[in-house]
């Protein structure tokens, strides 16, 4: 806990934020918008609920850090952003599957296989 608090600190004095018009979003020098307060990413937040299908209540009960405040604050901030954060986690999930493709199968994959325990 002490070295994500150092983390948010270290990160507020080291990058440049601008503030948006919703009061728990910041953007960062990179165009990204995170979650006032935390290290947490509006596209992070909305992966959760696009993987999960998971309400503003249940993102609270997994993120107990995040106020429902926040929450409802990226929230609308992603609905009026949509169509960037849709490219953003886009290109992410294609970087990911790049990663994933050139990496090849896991030893551990293959002897499972062989073992015909997945396939």
């Amino acid at each position: 806990m002490l070295q994500s608090k150092i983390k948010i600190i270290y990160f507020y004095l080291t990058n440049q934020t601008t503030t948006t018009e919703y009061k728990h979003i910041l953007v960062d020098e990179y165009n990204i918008p995170f979650i006032k307060g935390t290290s947490m990413k509006v596209v992070e937040l909305v992966t959760s609920v696009h993987a999960y299908g998971w309400s503003p209540e249940e993102l609270h009960f997994q993120y107990p850090h995040l106020s429902m405040s926040q929450i409802y604050s990226a929230l609308a901030y992603y609905w009026e952003h949509r169509e960037e954060i849709d490219a953003d986690m886009k290109r992410r999930f294609e970087y990911a599957e790049r990663l994933r493709l050139e990496a090849g199968e896991s030893q551990l994959a293959k002897r499972l296989r062989v073992q015909g325990l997945i396939t």
